[in-house]
């Protein structure tokens, strides 16, 4: 007997950033934990087909599937909220459902139909929702809308929104994320953009069933009387939602409110009691991130940082949870500063204020600026015994900086920085350089999931403990296979390589020459889940305590 899904949409008011991404993450959390079988989709309204091209600083952190879809970070939290792995039929562009629409029209599959904006873009979106819970054999599947009620982009996001629950009442559920704003000169806490934004939604023929309410502070009775009054809905289906300390805090907070009661009421679920002990597990990991007295200093050194006058953290946002997780099992506070590789360059001096910090990431990049910067930072690692951890961009950094300064290749670069340089001992992958002489950039690195194997005595075998794993890629360069083995004489460590033994994924130094100094291929972070710190990560944050 064919499953009948649950669907929950979860859309935006007022202002973008209002935190749909958490409170679907946490709708997922609190329905799992209620023993049923939860998976999440995003929708984008843009039209690129895929996040990969976008521009971190603008858009925030590119999240890579297993799969090697380059999808938007709130996929990512998701997974980590959930502890899954999800697909591509998990995430959704406006320009993928062209794509897919327009193929199927040059296939003729509409049977020489007139293919229309309405009503086949819908369609094509009801599709792929249908399809991604199917895939998952979802009790509920939650739907994130992106962009703001009243935009123009996810009209026909919503439109096919509307058509599933004309189609199925019972089983469709809509959650308005809103933002009550209180201007600091008038002192009260304002409900009519929420109301205004509501109204814009019933013009799509849309009545949220639940109003989540995002302020500074929380909800006092009074405004939840006048949103119930105002929005047409049951005072006890506004559910307060104040800015707290920690995103882990909010699922709690929901729980306090009895949301998931609400959810499975309004759904007619039959859902088990909510599961005791694994709700203690998750209030022991969300309760880390107000403890410790003591901490540990990270230097995040980067290039995507600086958006105008403000700092978007969210272009690494996957390994600043890494880093979290990791420190909360250590009873460590992380304290991650910010520092813009670029500046290294301007001022040498400035590398003496790394010795403030107990560890030092070079996380994963593109392009030439701040790459000079970069290489300073991992000698003054090096050569002061300073923790290192480099992701993807980082582990290139090193192995060009090693190059240059143990081996005595003054002018070792990488491909993508000075193709003209007598040694590259960072070189296009070969079956990359088809791609960019034809210049087909989307999609098109070496993505998702690949095998690599450890060396036995090496810190990241130790770490994993384990002879095999699967991590996740997005890169277009390599070691150059040439310099391998002399890199390897003068010290460096390949520990962990494709199966082929071709490729190299981890590099490292034994820790008799460093305490940690060590990067990868790949980006572990995209693996770390709250519950399950990734291991190099625990072993980076292990050595930065050591080191203390």
């Amino acid at each position: 007997m064919k499953k009948e899904t649950k669907y929950i949409f979860v859309v935006g008011g007022v202002i973008s950033g209002v935190g749909k991404g958490i409170t679907s993450s946490s709708l997922g959390l609190i329905l799992k934990n209620r023993g049923l079988n939860v998976t999440s989709i995003k929708i984008d309204p843009y039209v690129n087909v895929d996040a990969g091209t976008m521009n971190p600083v603008e858009h925030g952190e590119v999240f890579v599937l297993n799969d090697g879809d380059e999808t938007d970070q709130d996929m990512g939290n998701y997974e980590r909220f959930l502890d899954i792995d999800l697909t591509r039929i998990n995430y959704m562009t406006t320009g993928r459902v062209y794509q897919s629409v327009i193929e199927k029209e040059r296939n003729l599959e509409y049977a020489g139909k007139c293919v229309q904006v309405v009503p086949h873009i819908p369609i094509e979106i009801v599709n792929r929702i249908k399809k991604a819970a199917e895939n998952a054999s979802a009790d509920v599947a939650v739907i994130e809308i992106g962009g703001t009620v009243g935009e123009y982009e996810n009209i026909l996001f919503l439109e096919a929104a509307r058509m599933m629950k004309i189609e199925r009442p019972r089983d469709v559920l809509f959650v308005m994320v809103s933002y009550l704003p209180t201007p600091s000169k008038v002192g009260e806490m304002k409900t009519k953009p929420t109301q205004h934004a509501v109204r814009a939604l019933n013009t799509s023929g849309i009545q949220p069933d639940i109003l989540i309410a995002r302020a500074d502070v929380a909800l006092d009775d009074k405004r939840k009387e006048k949103l119930s009054f105002h929005c047409n809905m049951y005072p006890d289906r506004v559910i307060s939602a104040p800015d707290v300390d920690s995103i882990y805090d909010i699922p709690l907070n929901f729980e306090k409110e009895k949301l998931s009661d609400k959810l499975c009421d309004i759904l007619d679920i039959k859902a088990e009691k909510p599961n005791a002990s694994a709700w203690n597990k998750w209030k022991k990991f969300a309760k880390h991130a107000h403890n410790g007295k003591e901490t540990v200093k990270i230097a995040m050194v980067g290039k995507y940082f600086e958006t105008g006058d403000f700092v978007l953290s969210d272009s690494y946002l996957s390994v600043i949870e890494a880093i979290k997780y990791s420190a909360y099992i250590q009873n460590r506070k992380p304290v991650i500063s910010w520092l813009n590789s670029v500046d290294f360059e301007k001022s040498l001096a400035k590398l003496k204020e790394l010795k403030n910090y107990d560890g030092i990431i070079v996380p994963g990049g593109f392009g030439k600026r701040g790459v000079e910067g970069n290489l300073q930072v991992v000698k003054f690692a090096r050569e002061n015994k300073i923790p290192y951890f480099g992701l993807c961009y980082g582990m290139q950094m090193m192995v060009i900086e090693y190059a240059r300064n143990v081996l005595g290749l003054k002018d070792a670069n990488t491909k993508e920085v000075n193709p003209s340089a007598k040694n590259i001992v960072i070189d296009v992958m070969e079956s990359q350089k088809e791609n960019l002489i034809n210049k087909r950039y989307g999609g098109s690195m070496r993505l998702g999931a690949y095998k690599a194997l450890l060396k036995d005595g090496s810190i990241a075998r130790a770490s994993y403990g384990k002879k095999e794993v699967m991590e996740r890629h997005r890169h277009r360069y390599e070691v150059n296979p040439s310099y391998i083995q002399e890199l390897e004489a003068q010290g460096l460590v390949f520990s962990g390589r494709s199966p082929d033994g071709n490729l190299m994924e981890i590099a490292e130094l034994p820790k008799s020459t460093h305490p940690f100094f060590l990067g990868t291929q790949f980006h572990p972070e995209f693996l770390a889940r709250p519950l399950s710190p990734h291991p190099l990560f625990t072993a980076f944050i292990k050595a930065c305590i050591g080191e203390k």
